[in-house]
């Protein structure tokens, strides 16, 4: 049983060349029959490991290393069917129902305004530290 289900923002920082990027996942927790708690993600309807482990951190698009990502901001999405005061609509005709829905293009997981570049990092002889943001 799905318990709940939300977009959430990853940003990610390479640890390598310091190149910062984020992207959408869709997220749901569920409950089994045994009581157990579970995520699954999605990234443009693609099954995905977690973001937030080794195994699921996406590779750096300048350098190709990988990095485990950290929460930037969530949208939870309602659970239907809401309460009675909720807007919806019956559907009646659930063949020619927004049919138009099916080829409608993807909304990509990237399709966001990315963060500004912080520029290359400091020398490792330099004095100065480097911080992400």
């Amino acid at each position: 049983m799905i318990t709940e289900m939300a977009v959430e923002r990853v940003e990610f920082t390479c640890g390598r060349c310091w190149h910062e990027w984020s992207a959408d996942y869709d997220v749901q927790q569920y409950r089994d029959d045994q009581g157990g708690q579970w995520e699954y993600f999605s990234r443009d309807g693609m099954p995905v490991a977690s973001p937030y482990t080794p195994a699921g951190a996406p590779p750096c698009p300048i350098c190709g290393r990988r990095w485990v990502g950290r929460i930037l901001a969530r949208r939870p999405v309602p659970m239907p069917p809401g309460a009675a005061q909720t807007p919806r609509l019956k559907i009646t005709d659930t063949s020619g129902h927004r049919s138009e829905r099916h080829g409608a293009r993807l909304l990509g997981s990237s399709a966001h305004v990315q963060p500004e570049p912080l520029g290359p990092p400091a020398d490792e002889g330099s004095s100065e530290s480097r911080v992400p943001r």
